[in-house]
């Protein structure tokens, strides 16, 4: 498969380019969980949806820990590659496969251990939290593959290679909808079914892509590896956590916050969780395309930054707000008009208290996606510069506002609160951001 050269070419059209498998495949990725709601939905009832929409709050904040470290191993990648300093990327690329596999195994046992204080945490309503436990101990099983998925995409995307993680997430999301139907609708498994199709999904797409890279990436030829004497380095592994770990501290701050929103949301009921289940999958479908574009941007830039080509990271940098913008606007448009109708693919129509919570939630958010949009780039930039902290320092800005207004107006002004809270925390971030970006 060709790799794309990020360093040459017209800014824009090698963005894109780059960018639209990513997108494709990050659209994929939510189609694992939104497999489970839908048909969870449509063949179990609203309290096992209300399960597998808090389960995948969960999750993300679980996976997003593991993700986030990827993520930044794939920024050093990247660099490396602009830099075509190859010995150190192989370097790099033992060294993290060790402390990220090393991260989630404990990640797993720990999950494990604390699932009931996690749930209980989370204020699960009793009716629903035999439903999640047994969703949620089925689950935890395909971390690891979570892990091996996105460690090997981040690396083959650093090099410009972006299909091939589409093409493998191609695969597991269509086992996974298969699979959905086999043992939800036709075998009546419940969630535990729709649990073990994601389990089964997300092996098939981690194995997979883990083989190929295996196979076909010559910086992954163990042999030349050997004989050039590459392995583990001390110095190098604390260089990876320090970077690694801030990306995945980033990412899973941001989820943090989303979970605590979604405890406050479970506090207000059945109704208001199966709502918020619900808009949230299609709030997510709406700005994904936005988050792997600032993703692809990143990667972008990080690879001229390693090149040192500075005039280049500008314009780029200019074409991706203005992509950006465009296409949140759009995506603002749709679902704000297209709400109820959006919300009704998810929820029984009958349930119409559910769609209107639903329909609030999303006419809130989907005003304001360019915020969100803006702020993704935000985020890609200041990880593809080496400073990562920065984009750690904004998420906490984001999260906390997003949280603290959410837990002090709830109970004034109702389930509306959170969702008003959410977007004024993502300009928060952005102005701050811009104003760190202009200072340089």
């Amino acid at each position: 498969m060709k790799k794309r050269d990020l360093t040459k070419g017209n800014v824009t059209a090698v963005m894109l380019l780059f960018a639209v498998p990513m997108i494709l495949g990050n659209i994929m990725q939510q189609c694992y969980n939104l497999a489970d709601t839908w048909i969870v939905g449509r063949f179990v009832g609203a309290e096992a949806l209300a399960a597998v929409g808090s389960a995948y709050t969960l999750m993300t904040f679980l996976n997003s820990i593991l993700i986030g470290m990827c993520m930044g191993s794939g920024a050093l990648f990247s660099i490396c590659y602009g830099r075509r300093a190859l010995r150190k990327l192989k370097e790099y690329i033992v060294s993290s496969f060790v402390l990220i596999f090393s991260v989630t195994v404990i990640l797993t046992i720990v999950s494990y251990v604390c699932l009931d204080p996690i749930l209980t945490l989370m204020q699960i309503p009793a009716d629903i939290y035999g439903l999640m436990r047994s969703y949620m101990g089925l689950i935890l099983a395909g971390l690891v593959f979570v892990f091996l998925y996105n460690y090997f995409a981040f690396l083959l995307r650093s090099s410009g290679n972006s299909v091939i993680p589409l093409i493998f997430l191609g695969v597991g999301t269509a086992l996974n909808i298969g699979l959905d139907f086999l043992f939800v609708a036709k075998l009546g498994r419940g969630v535990k079914g729709a649990a073990e199709a994601t389990v089964l999904a997300q092996a098939a797409a981690g194995l997979g892509i883990a083989l190929y890279a295996l196979v076909k990436e010559p910086e992954l030829n163990m042999k030349k590896m050997k004989e050039e004497g590459i392995g583990i380095r001390a110095d190098l592994l604390k260089e990876i956590f320090s970077y690694s770990a801030s990306t995945g501290i980033q990412q899973s701050v941001m989820n943090f916050g989303i979970l605590m929103v979604q405890g406050l949301v479970n506090s207000f009921g059945t109704s208001v969780m199966a709502a918020f289940a619900a808009g949230v999958k299609i709030d997510t479908l709406a700005y994904m395309p936005a988050q792997e574009f600032g993703n692809a941007y990143s990667i972008f830039i990080s690879q001229n930054y390693g090149a040192d080509k500075k005039e280049r990271i500008r314009k780029g940098t200019k074409s991706a707000a203005v992509t950006v913008i465009m296409f949140c606007a759009a995506a603002s448009a749709a679902v704000f008009f297209g709400a109820e109708f959006l919300m009704g693919i998810f929820i029984d129509p009958q349930k119409t208290q559910i769609i209107q919570i639903g329909t609030g939630y999303l006419k809130t958010e989907g005003a304001c996606y360019c915020g969100i949009g803006i702020l993704f780039l935000l985020y890609g930039y200041f990880r593809a510069v080496e400073r990562p902290k920065v984009s750690l320092l904004l998420t906490i800005l984001s999260l906390g506002t997003r949280v603290v207004l959410a837990y002090a107006c709830a109970p004034l002004f109702g389930v509306g609160a959170i969702w008003t809270a959410i977007p004024i925390g993502w300009v928060m971030a952005d102005a701050a951001g811009i104003i760190l970006l202009r200072r340089g």
